[in-house]
């Protein structure tokens, strides 16, 4: 486990392949952690890579460096996370891969500061949440599968999650994943990271403002407004879609119109978690996106 430090926090992370070979970060999401990218991480490095796997804000041993820093889950936070993981570490311009937070912490990053970002790789399209969209009703049946973020508003959901976490996110495990069956041991290397003293606090608040219902920090309204007006993604973008993934029906092919590149867009047989289910289709995306990146003149503006 190596520790990188940046202005807000310690970010621990998992290190795979030689220094000197092509740089790709991978993002997990909630609630899940590093091991996401067991399968995953090993081939890349096979091919190149050097892989680095951060545990996000509030997950495993990341670590807040203040205890006055607000412990805040917005996705500008995320995004600016990951620039400052690439500054601690040296990186000038990396490969971004994520799914869930991760994917939404990589399309932030991505479309704010597409200099340091060689392409990207996103479940669930141009996963920016659109906090306006979010105050507005969805169908009746995505409102049923959102259920823990309905949850999550209230001191109620709170109590829920700080008491019963791995109960809580191994149901959203299932339910997400309907036809991956993992055991108990695949489980448990995850749900120690949700053990991290922020975690509660960390999902809460993220949900909250995705809502609408809890104000952000300050230190990112600026990055929140720019983010309001749907920036397009500029660099090489392959984006995927799990078939059986209950939390995006119908898929995100209509999301072309935000990527302003290259972009492929891909369905993969597998639920929410992709790179656990289906970790070949996310290594494939990873390598296209860079050697699409590595032979055109794709050096992104601005």
């Amino acid at each position: 486990m190596k520790v990188a430090r940046t202005d807000a926090l310690l970010i621990s992370y998992v290190e795979l392949g030689a220094p000197d070979g092509w740089p790709v970060i991978l993002s997990h999401g909630f609630p899940y952690d590093v091991h996401a990218y067991d399968d995953v991480a090993p081939a890349l490095a096979a091919a190149g890579a050097r892989v680095i796997i951060p545990y996000l804000r509030g997950f495993g041993p990341t670590r807040f460096r203040s205890a006055d820093t607000m412990r805040s889950g917005q996705q500008a936070a995320l995004g600016s996370d990951l620039i400052g993981l690439l500054d601690g570490l040296g990186i000038d311009r990396a490969v971004l891969a994520g799914y869930d937070w991760g994917g939404l912490a990589s399309c932030v990053a991505t479309a704010l500061w597409p200099a340091r970002v060689q392409g990207l790789v996103s479940l669930a399209g141009y996963d920016v949440i659109d906090v306006e969209r979010m105050a507005h009703p969805f169908t009746p049946s995505l409102e049923a599968v959102m259920w823990y973020q309905h949850l999550f508003q209230t001191e109620r959901g709170r109590g829920c999650l700080a008491s019963n976490r791995r109960e809580l996110c191994r149901l959203l495990w299932r339910q997400w994943s309907p036809n991956w069956r993992f055991d108990d041991a695949t489980f448990e290397r995850t749900a120690s990271s949700f053990d991290n003293p922020d975690f509660v606090d960390v999902v809460i608040h993220s949900y909250r403002f995705d809502f609408g219902l809890a104000a952000g920090d300050p230190a990112f309204d600026a990055l929140e407004r720019r983010l309001r007006t749907r920036p397009q993604i500029v660099v090489p973008a392959v984006t995927l879609d799990g078939a059986d993934d209950p939390l995006k029906p119908g898929g995100t092919a209509n999301h072309a119109a935000m990527f302003a590149g290259f972009h492929d867009h891909r369905t993969i047989d597998s639920g929410h978690n992709l790179p656990q289910e289906n970790p070949n289709a996310f290594v494939d995306a990873i390598r296209t996106v860079h050697q699409i990146a590595s032979h055109g003149d794709f050096a992104a503006r601005g």
